[in-house]
């Protein structure tokens, strides 16, 4: 009697372990509106759906050679796969599956997601993270007029001359937007926006050269008619309409040779200039970058009165000793934060050695990019670039549909359970339902403790396992009655019963279980939830 009642206790203590574990509850949550925190609560349900019940995103992920040929993909996609599951856990999507297909591809299901197009864009940037020192010796002036006349010397910006570029500099028998913008006939009072965002006009020499003056010293030739010098060092202006011409300008290959050695452009992000047009930074910076991201430790989201929305971000004790001898040897100049080649807002002056924090200046992003880049920037830059070669949107009405045809399924199939056992064996097929009941509950309980998905495959798992379980009290039951008939007593006929129908039960079980585990390793998203409902049940 003892052993019963110290039985009993097991399972009662059991029974409600699962329903607290099963129980839904309500859990604090800190969300940032604003740039300030707020505690809020919401429901938390321990059995979380996966993408083919409640619907959500699946992206197919593949090396993106079009900036350079990646000479072993599959060692490429190993490293980049390292941070792409990083961002889809900063990114707080519930149960994620992120794995490597075949040699040169990575897969990636978001359950719940409602907006793809911020998770392609997420899931694909780059996040290469670099701290440059603007250019001071005025090289790219130096190297304009070779520039130009290899520019004319392929006919292009000529009057009448076929460019493609769609900017307003194509035809320079106008004057180019730029002029406009920086000449008496515009509206030079916002000509230069200053560190803290205001007109600052002073020092500024707009019109020293021929035509449109734009460059002390430079010819009114095909590239540098569109570009205006700036206020801080290596930094110039371009009209927003001459940019895609001025980009194509500096992608032609005779054009790069003849860029200064040692130097690199980036485009900032563009500027407006007043009431009369927009305009687009460009930045001239050494090659040679003062300190990378790869020291990077945590970046946070943050809001600035002066500033806006920022990302301040902090480096490791080694990244913080470099950035400070490096800043220590650069006072007084400007330094460009460099993202994915793009310079992050003005350049700003190093008044002093800076350590292991800093700030990334978002002026006039919104607060989701903001925060965005912080969660890519603590999850590290991808090793090579990739992007999205296949994109699918499951509905939540499909994942609805799936989810009542699998509850029907799982209800008919357990109702038909319930009756054959009761009105086969009785007494004894009441007991076998209630110890499936058992089973069942303490298997999803054993689900939620892992953090578990529960998806469609899942559910067929846990409708196979009931009907193994059952399998397993019919062998009992069976040999029961075979004991019985030879005219044991029950007690030994029960005992006989578990006894030689105890092999092939394990035998059973661990036949299943080699089978899950194989599931597991070689399946995808929705084989693998079948898998471990499988394992679970053991």
């Amino acid at each position: 009697m003892a052993n019963i009642r110290n039985r009993l206790f097991t399972i009662l203590a059991l029974v409600l372990a699962s329903g607290w574990a099963l129980w839904p509850r309500t859990v604090s949550v800190r969300e940032l509106h604003n740039g300030v925190f707020h505690d809020t609560t919401e429901k938390h349900v321990p059995l979380k759906y996966g993408l083919d019940l409640q619907g959500g995103m699946y992206l197919a992920l593949e090396v993106d050679e079009s900036k350079g040929v990646v000479p072993n993909k599959s060692e490429a996609i190993d490293r980049a796969l390292k941070v792409v599951r990083n961002r889809i856990d900063e990114f707080g999507v519930t149960e994620p599956d992120v794995r490597k297909v075949g040699n040169d591809r990575i897969t990636v299901e978001l359950p719940g997601v409602s907006d793809p197009a911020r998770a392609e864009a997420f899931v694909e940037r780059s996040a290469f993270l670099q701290f440059q020192i603007t250019d001071k010796t005025g090289a790219l002036d130096k190297v304009l007029p070779r520039i130009d006349q290899i520019l004319r010397s392929k006919g292009l910006g000529k009057a009448g001359a076929a460019d493609t570029g769609g900017g307003a500099g194509a035809d320079t028998g106008n004057k180019s937007a730029i002029s406009s913008l920086f000449t008496p006939g515009g509206d030079t009072s916002k000509a230069k926006v200053g560190a803290a965002g205001k007109a600052d006009t002073t020092g500024a020499k707009h019109d020293t050269g021929a035509d449109t003056g734009l460059l002390s010293g430079a010819t009114s030739g095909p590239l540098s008619k569109l570009i205006q010098p700036g206020g801080m060092p290596g930094e110039y202006y371009v009209a927003t309409t001459d940019v895609p011409t001025v980009t194509r300008y500096l992608a032609l290959p005779d054009v790069q040779a003849a860029l200064p050695p040692g130097k690199t452009i980036h485009w900032g992000t563009a500027a407006d200039l007043g009431s009369v047009a927009a305009a687009t930074p460009l930045y001239v910076v050494d090659t040679k970058p003062i300190i990378t991201g790869e020291y990077l430790t945590d970046a946070k989201p943050a809001s600035d009165p002066i500033e806006g929305n920022i990302v301040q971000f902090t480096l490791s004790a080694e990244g913080g000793r470099r950035f400070r001898q490096e800043t220590g040897k650069h006072v007084n100049d400007y330094m460009a934060i460099v993202l994915d080649d793009k310079v992050m807002g003005r350049p700003p002056v190093i008044e002093s050695a800076i350590g292991t924090r800093g700030q990334i200046t978002m002026r006039g992003q919104p607060l989701q990019q903001v925060q965005d880049l912080a969660l890519v920037l603590r999850a590290g830059a991808l090793p090579v670039p990739l992007k999205v070669v296949e994109s699918r949107t499951i509905g939540a009405s499909l994942g609805k549909d799936s989810i009542r045809d699998g509850m029907k399924a799982g209800i008919l199939g357990v109702v038909l359970v319930v009756l054959i056992m009761v009105g086969y064996y009785r007494f004894s097929g009441f007991l076998a339902v209630v110890a499936l009941g058992l089973y069942v509950l303490f298997t999803l309980a054993l689900l939620a403790g892992f953090n578990a998905t529960l998806t469609l495959p899942g559910i067929a798992g846990m409708v196979l396992s009931v009907g193994i379980a059952v399998d397993a009290n019919v062998l009992i039951f069976e040999r029961i009655r075979e004991e019985m008939a030879r005219g044991k007593t029950i007690r030994a006929s029960i005992d006989e019963g578990f006894r030689h129908a105890m092999t092939a039960i394990i035998d059973s079980n661990v036949s299943t279980v080699l089978t899950a585990l194989v599931l597991f390793e070689i399946g995808t998203g929705p084989v693998k939830g079948f898998a471990v409902t499988l394992i679970a049940r053991i």
